[in-house]
């Protein structure tokens, strides 16, 4: 091993001395297997495993060239950089101690160059701590709708509120956490566990909050799959740093860059670096991720922006390719014009800064009549405030198909749907409306909450975290619509499931049985038994399980005494059902993941029929705990490593339905799976056709770059056309999926679309696929190379119902 060593070290000198990046060194792989004359010596120097755990040096910071369409908005923001002062074009870059208003962040206004500044608001889901605005779907049930085009309607009306309010920023979409670990305590945020569908999702979100004229932050740049140790730990001697993910070159690019790569293609104007370290060199202040593959490699032309308080260095971040940060933290204020004056930092590096945050204005239009910044921003609900209604009439059937279309139906025995029950019993904690409180524990957001359980006996134990004991419970005293944390919003009303079913039964009248707090309630003679339960998460820690034994056991009782057991779940991310989705009673259970302020009316809704279930899951459902592996919870400090804990990925690519499958474990619901209640068929055979430019295509794209890489990473090589038929008796949508054969021997995820059929009704799909589709990562040539030969293609319902293939040669 002493050659390989001795090695780095030569290629980590060839970048200091030359001054040339890591992609350069990659690039001269000719010229050191000349030098050395060794063959295996030589291919250990080319193998990016060699630099595992350790993230190399790239600089200088690239400055902003308004590539593509940043062309007019670079003029124009280069322009007004040139008018100020040193010390305005500085405190564009930090936000400020205190604010003028309600806003998360607050960059203050010039007023004698007419910039008013910028308001930074969470988040992904909607906006957050304030009043008259929607809750919508979270980013879990977007992705489990599996539908772009409501995706797109989402983002469009989510950002009319934040520009309503006079938020420049929305502090989303989320891309990452991927959903590497099941316990994951922010990966109902995000939109799936797979980075194809994950992209285009964020993609079309950003899409829909452009047509608004509204800066997204994409979050949170990279690997950043764990909340436990996020931050470091400054309560002990020494102090315990934050977890570094170590990631290689080769997974960093094929799995959690890619959503990150789709969503800069869409032209998100920010990016918002994570807390935990990369590689052992903290995200925030990590040259080779935000200066070598965001702003080289990606051509991103926006501004980078810390997550709060995830600057750990001021000059180092400054060259590292930090653009601004949140809060004030005193790494920067009068420290960054003291480095620029001592010529710590060029002062090209601050105007590039400031070009890339007044460009992003620039770009969403908001030199042009956008409202004051934070004017509806409350400090607190209980203070006097201006009320800006932000709720557009047009976005409630949009809010409602967005809470119907994420949830999955995985069991049905004929339950569903309900044909005229005249006794229906509801139990079950998630059932009810959830309480609200000016003042709690910020279940949702700082002034109105969902409030949790405190008893010890409806609580999951977890591991112990950083001494400190974290306790995950159910939310108990009501219903969960998302997540807690920044991630969480605050809608006027909560439609509960049993608010609905009760006025379905005024409809109907039906008879209601109910009772939500006895932990094996006794159970009346019912047509149906509805259950309702659900798993709580939230930012900051992990969820200790990915189920409980208090629901579980509720569920059980329920199901020992009514032969009609429907099972309702409001899970935040993977929740099992191996306790007791094959007992015989239980005939129907759906995953109704976080469904937004229109939860209930959505919920009857599709168990009456009214709405079809259409939804798919966005993740894979194993059969036990145990097919997890290491995947299940987080890493943690330990060994020698206890003050620098180290989160390994050596499990590469291989995350959710990849490793289950490159593991030949058989999953209790697969990736993609959702029932309906109508059925479809596909064609029996596949047209696939290469376009002129598939004809021939070179190995390596030659393209220049623009923002989100090089432009023909996305020309189409190849088209997929199928048909697809509703052969049911009623309307429904099917999410039809393309799968490839990989390198890596497993089949991923490439294209997809949501069709909606009446009875016997067909339509033709085509699915184009792109160069980078079919391209793996060349760590050698720093590029995305083309996959040459017979490729397997795949089309069907789900990753393991695949109904129909062909083979592209190329």
């Amino acid at each position: 091993m002493l050659i390989p060593i001795i090695f780095q070290q030569v290629l980590s000198r060839a970048e200091d001395l030359l001054n040339i990046s890591l992609a350069d060194v990659y690039k001269m792989k000719s010229f050191v297997v000349g030098l050395c004359a060794l063959g295996t010596a030589a291919q250990v120097i080319i193998d990016d495993s060699i630099f595992y755990g350790q993230s190399p040096p790239v600089y200088p910071s690239p400055n902003i060239s308004g590539t593509g369409d940043w062309a007019e908005s670079y003029t124009k923001a280069k322009e007004l950089v040139s008018k100020l002062t040193l010390e305005e074009k500085s405190n564009l870059t930090f936000g400020a101690s205190t604010t003028e208003n309600g806003c998360g962040g607050w960059i203050p206004g010039i007023p004698r160059v007419g910039f008013p500044g910028l308001c930074l608001v969470d988040a992904g889901n909607g906006v957050r701590t304030t009043d008259l605005v929607n809750g919508y779907a979270a980013g879990l049930s977007v992705g489990a709708s599996w539908n772009r085009d409501l995706t797109t309607k989402r983002g469009h009306f989510m950002a009319g509120e934040f520009r309503a309010k006079g938020a420049n920023v929305a502090l989303g979409p989320v891309v990452g956490p991927l959903g590497r670990i099941a316990t994951g305590g922010r990966n109902w945020e995000g939109f799936s566990h797979d980075p194809y569908l994950s992209g285009l999702l964020a993609a079309d979100t950003i899409k829909g909050h452009h047509e608004r004229g509204i800066i997204t932050s994409l979050k949170h740049f990279i690997v950043n799959e764990q909340e436990t140790n996020r931050n470091p730990f400054a309560n002990t001697s020494p102090q315990v740093e934050a977890v570094s993910s170590n990631v290689d070159d080769k997974t960093m690019h094929e799995l959690y860059l890619w959503p990150f790569q789709d969503a800069l293609k869409a032209g998100s104007a920010n990016i918002m670096c994570s807390y935990q370290r990369i590689n052992n060199s903290y995200g925030c202040a990590n040259s080779k991720t935000l200066n070598g593959i965001l702003k080289t490699e990606l051509g991103f032309q926006g501004f980078v922006i810390t997550d709060w308080r995830a600057q750990h260095s001021g000059v180092a971040s400054a060259l590292a390719g930090l653009d601004m940060t949140m809060p004030d933290s005193g790494w920067w204020a009068k420290n960054l014009t003291t480095a620029i004056q001592n010529g710590t930092v060029p002062e090209s590096r601050l105007d590039d800064m400031a070009t890339r945050i007044l460009a992003a204005w620039y770009l969403l239009g908001q030199d042009e009549g956008f409202p004051k910044p934070g004017i509806g921003m409350p400090y607190a609900i209980t203070e006097p405030h201006t009320r800006v209604d932000a709720r557009d009439p047009a976005a409630r059937p949009i809010i409602f198909q967005g809470a119907v279309e994420g949830h999955v139906l995985v069991k049905n025995n004929r339950a569903l749907p309900l044909r005229d029950p005249q006794v229906i019993s509801v139990f079950g904690y998630s059932a009810p409306g959830y309480k609200q409180s000016v003042v709690g524990d910020g279940t949702y957001s700082a002034w109105k909450l969902g409030a949790q359980s405190t008893n010890p006996n409806q609580q999951v134990a977890s591991k112990q975290y950083n001494s400190t004991v974290k306790i995950e419970t159910i939310a108990i005293n009501g219903t969960i619509i998302m997540g807690g944390g920044s991630g969480a919003t605050t809608p006027g009303y909560v439609s509960s499931p049993f608010d609905a079913l009760n006025q379905r039964a005024i409809k109907d009248n039906t008879d209601l049985f109910w009772d939500f707090i006895d932990p094996a309630p006794q159970v009346p003679a019912s047509d149906a038994c509805l259950v309702f339960i659900n798993a709580w998460s939230s930012e900051g820690y992990d969820r200790p399980a990915v189920y409980d034994d208090y629901s579980d056991n509720l569920v059980l009782s329920v199901a020992e005494q009514c032969n009609n057991t429907i099972v309702v779940i409001h899970n935040p991310g993977v929740r099992l059902v191996d306790n007791f989705s094959d007992h015989p009673n239980i005939t129907a259970i759906v995953y109704a993941h976080t469904p937004g302020q229109d939860s209930g009316a959505a919920t009857v809704a599709l168990l009456y029929g009214d709405e079809n279930f259409s939804g798919k899951l966005p993740y894979t459902v194993p059969k036990n705990v145990t097919d997890y592996g290491p995947l299940l919870g987080p890493d943690l400090p330990e060994g020698d490593y206890i003050n620098y804990p180290q989160s390994n990925f050596t499990e590469g690519i291989f995350i959710d339905y990849r490793g289950f499958e490159a593991r030949n474990v058989t999953p209790r619901y697969e990736f993609g799976f959702g029932l309906s209640y109508t059925s479809f068929e596909f064609a029996s055979s596949l047209a696939i056709r290469k376009t002129d430019k598939g004809e021939d295509a070179e190995s390596y794209p030659t393209g220049p770059i623009e923002q989100g890489g090089q432009v023909d990473l996305w020309d189409v090589l190849a088209n997929v056309e199928f048909t697809v038929e509703n052969t049911g008796k009623v309307a429904g949508k099917e999410v039809a999926q393309l799968y490839i054969d990989t390198p890596s021997g497993v089949r991923q995820l490439r294209g997809f679309e949501k069709v909606s059929l009446k009875p016997s009704e067909k339509e033709t799909v085509t699915l184009p696929l792109t160069r980078r589709d079919l391209s793996e990562w060349d760590v050698v040539a720093q590029k995305w190379k083309l996959v040459k030969g017979s490729i397997g293609i795949y089309v069907g319902a789900s990753s393991k119902d695949l109904r129909v293939q062909g083979t592209l040669e190329l």
